[in-house]
């Protein structure tokens, strides 16, 4: 099946579906997600978003906020860009119905850490959920917006799909799976925007969703762009410790609003904060700071997890503000406001990706990035909390509003051959998918977690190199499903990070590695070509 569009977006969470709404005014939109429209992160973000609101906040605070977070690897005029345009998002989200927190009259604002002022919006602790139920609400309102769901893309369309050959890398849309029929499809536009999420689920740890695979950066290499700074990948540092609950994040927040790292009961040192004795600003240090001090304690103790306190808190306080963790850990017998927390890091954000300019423009004609997918420069070697979704608007609304400027100039797309589906056949060894899927997953936490070396790193590339020959002889042979284009996925970014984390030769931000503990003088970003 062919569907042609003005413009085809993959990806339904908080950036695709703002470029959505945004250029909804006057074209026709596809939005395609890999599963249920809410299955992304955006919905699963409980923290908030960070915007200059305050009296006595000021842009420039924020700005230099986030370049210490990211260890001077920002790009200083994509963080002023951001920072600038965050408050009129803030705007545009109230106006669509996002029931923001208040207080007196005011929003509510929050600290995490990282900030030197409050200015964290939140919809108590799912502010995430009530974004995405906001702006699906919005999308679905549009007459010119088709959310098409349970579609996994597989790879771009390019000049070498067209029925006569083109070269120039012009990308037209994508060829994707549907999970109710089997059959793959294809969706063109005369441009096509990649909003597809991060990579977190490379990792056996992850406060991801499980669709997390990396999907646009893997599509968006394969086809020719350039992809940077995929060494970066930010472990939260208070996941919930539970044996059957691995994902369960405990939002930044907490910290935020008084709670303490503490060693457990029973070691030497139990009951104690240790934060001070890393870093002066203890519990609301940057993440990375906060990251690889749970995993120092945890690895020179033998501890399964250290524990997160904010039982000192009044118990009104702490249901208030909290109220969805409150509620799943009591479920889990857990009752945070008599009791600690157990909690270790998890694979949580990907701060490298596609790289985009200001636009959201990618180094491919027709093709734009935007969300976690991307390397704008907002992030540098360590996002600051809260301003993953902030970059969501700012950017989905950019690539929308540089598409309707120049969208006459954007060449129609030519003919594009079908799937071709007649030389592979199913396969009765899918099995063999999820075993690699889990080693991946596996390898990578051992060889390429929080402490890096480069005998680790070399041998999780020599791992890689064998899945990727089994991966490729498998897809070659038999017909796409959904779990076997993720592993595809999952092999290309698996072997994007490690390249990336062994071209640094340095310690920077959320890269450590035991053979390079310095930083160096320059910051310089890792970009891989094609």
């Amino acid at each position: 099946m062919h569907h042609s569009f003005d413009v085809v977006i993959v990806g339904s969470g908080a950036a695709g579906l703002t470029a959505a709404l945004n250029l909804a005014t006057r074209f026709k939109v596809a939005v395609i997600a890999k599963g249920g429209l809410s299955e992304g992160s955006t919905a699963w973000a409980q923290g908030g978003i960070a915007a200059v609101l305050e009296k006595g906040d000021t842009f420039d605070s924020h700005i230099e906020d986030t370049m210490v977070a990211g260890a001077g690897l920002n790009r200083r005029e994509t963080v002023e860009y951001v920072v600038e345009h965050a408050p009129a998002a803030i705007r545009r989200l109230i106006d669509i119905g996002v029931p923001f927190n208040q207080e007196a009259g005011a929003l509510h604002l929050t600290r995490e850490g990282g900030h030197s002022h409050r200015r964290i919006v939140h919809v108590d602790d799912a502010t995430g959920w009530a974004v995405q139920q906001a702006l699906e609400k919005a999308a679905r309102a549009n007459p010119n917006i088709s959310l098409i769901p349970d579609m996994a893309a597989i790879d771009l369309v390019t000049g070498r799909h067209g029925e006569r050959y083109s070269g120039d890398g012009r990308v037209w849309g994508v060829y994707a799976a549907s999970r109710q029929t089997g059959r793959v499809e294809l969706f063109t536009g005369r441009a096509t925007i990649l909003a597809t999420g991060g990579a977190g689920r490379t990792y056996i740890y992850s406060t991801a969703p499980r669709g997390a695979t990396g999907d646009g950066i893997a599509m968006a290499w394969r086809a020719g762009a350039r992809i940077s700074n995929m060494e970066f990948m930010q472990f939260h540092p208070t996941c919930l410790y539970n044996l059957e609950v691995k994902n369960f994040l405990i939002t930044e927040a907490v910290r935020g609003e008084g709670g303490l790292l503490k060693l457990p009961p029973g070691v030497q040192g139990g009951g104690e904060r240790f934060m001070p004795r890393f870093d002066p600003r203890g519990e609301l240090a940057p993440r990375d700071v906060v990251a690889r001090a749970i995993d120092h304690e945890i690895k020179r103790l033998g501890l399964d997890y250290v524990h997160l306190d904010i039982s000192h808190k009044p118990a009104d306080f702490v249901k208030g503000h909290f109220p969805n963790i409150y509620s799943r850990l009591i479920d889990l017998g857990i009752d945070i406001t008599t009791q600690p927390i157990p909690v270790v890091p998890a694979q949580h954000y990907t701060c490298g990706g596609i790289l985009v300019d200001l636009k959201g423009r990618t180094d491919l004609p027709g093709l734009y990035a935007v969300g976690e997918c991307t390397q704008s420069g907002l992030h540098g070697a360590n996002r600051l909390a809260s301003n993953s979704l902030l970059e969501c608007f700012v950017f989905g609304e950019a690539a929308a509003a540089h598409i309707g400027r120049h969208f006459d100039e954007l060449p129609a797309p030519p003919p594009i051959r079908a799937w071709d589906e007649s030389r592979v056949t199913d396969s009765d060894e899918e099995v063999i998918v999820q075993h690699n899927w889990r080693e991946i997953r596996r390898f990578m936490w051992d060889y390429v977690g929080i402490v890096r070396t480069t005998k680790r790193l070399e041998r999780a590339q020599h791992r890689i190199a064998m899945l990727r020959q089994e991966v490729a002889d498998y897809y070659g042979h038999f017909r796409v499903t959904p779990d076997l284009i993720e592993l595809r996925n999952l092999v290309e970014v698996a072997d994007l990070i490690v390249r990336s984390a062994l071209h640094r030769q340095e310690s920077r931000g959320l890269h450590y590695t035991l053979d390079y503990p310095d930083t160096l003088a320059e910051a310089v970003d890792t970009i891989l070509v094609p």
